[in-house]
């Protein structure tokens, strides 16, 4: 049986090591698949582009410094054509260290309402550079205690912005209803794929998504009906329905480890839902398939 079910190869390299660091402007590659929901990111960046987060919006033009982090939905919109940086993505796992899982939740780059967004100057970017540059050339080597070098560098990322004044140039969607349809939209399909058992799909209801998002169940289902024209759950459902459809399709999971994959407490649960959402069962949608 298939106990995994990677994004991309760069995915299953990043989970194994825990952190990747990478130059935006000399990488082909530098749009690579991963698992949102289990990275954080730091982003330094330059051109103009425009970056939600939660509920807000980053317009900027220059260079910023942008702290992602995997339990708040984010998206980033290039609009120059030109755009350089670096990228570092890292697991709370490989970060921790004593308390420090703790601290980083808490800290005004990471929380919900924080400050991700940090605009700098050129001194500052060559010297923040410096930094980025030191993971790429550290990653490469065979030195036995590299991840902890790493970390440091990290730290003194996240330090060197804790002494930074943030951002002013926020603007404020003109739609509140819409921006917050949208986050539940990317907050959704940050919970997929699913590629594993071992962790099971934890958020399945308008009331789940609405705690994450610090609103009411009842605003949250208003702005998506307006927005899209269809209900939370029935947005809910269907992202469901498309993932149990892709897990029958594309790994030997059995019906059993399908349904608790994605968080339902019995099969026969799931199949009701299957049958419900698809008019036909699961075993005979993977049949039929194959």
């Amino acid at each position: 049986m298939k106990n995994t079910r990677s994004v991309s190869e760069f995915n299953t390299e990043l989970k194994l090591k825990g952190f990747n660091v990478f130059q935006i402007e000399s990488d082909s590659n530098a749009t690579r698949i991963y698992s949102r929901k289990d990275f954080y990111k730091i982003c330094l960046t330059t051109g103009e582009s425009k970056i939600h987060y939660s509920d807000r919006s980053f317009n900027h033009k220059g260079t910023v410094l942008f702290f992602g982090n995997p339990h708040i939905p984010y998206s980033w919109e290039t609009i120059s054509t030109t755009y350089t940086g670096y990228t570092c993505l890292f697991s709370e796992a490989f970060l921790a260290t004593s308390n420090r899982s703790e601290s980083l939740q808490q800290s005004p780059l990471f929380k919900l309402d924080g400050t991700p967004v940090l605009k700098i100057s050129e001194e500052q970017r060559l010297f923040l550079n410096t930094i980025f540059k030191k993971m790429i050339e550290e990653q490469k080597t065979d030195y036995a205690l590299k991840d902890d070098l790493i970390r440091n560098y990290i730290n003194l990322l996240i330090h060197e912005a804790l002494k930074l004044e943030p951002s002013q140039n926020l603007h404020q969607p003109v739609n509140a209803l819409t921006r917050l349809a949208n986050v539940f939209i990317e907050l959704l399909e940050r919970q997929f794929p699913i590629e594993g058992m071992a962790q099971p799909l934890k958020m399945r209801t308008a009331k789940d998504y609405a705690e994450a998002l610090s609103v009411h169940v009842n605003y949250l289902n208003k702005a998506v009906r307006e927005v899209t024209g269809h209900s939370t759950t029935t947005h809910i459902n269907n992202r469901i329905a498309n993932e149990a459809k892709a897990l029958l399709l594309h790994t030997d999971w059995n019906v059993s480890d399908i349904a608790y994959a994605l968080g339902f407490d019995y099969p026969s649960y799931f199949n009701n839902f299957f049958k419900k959402a698809t008019q036909t069962n699961p075993g005979a949608f993977r049949a039929a398939n194959f």
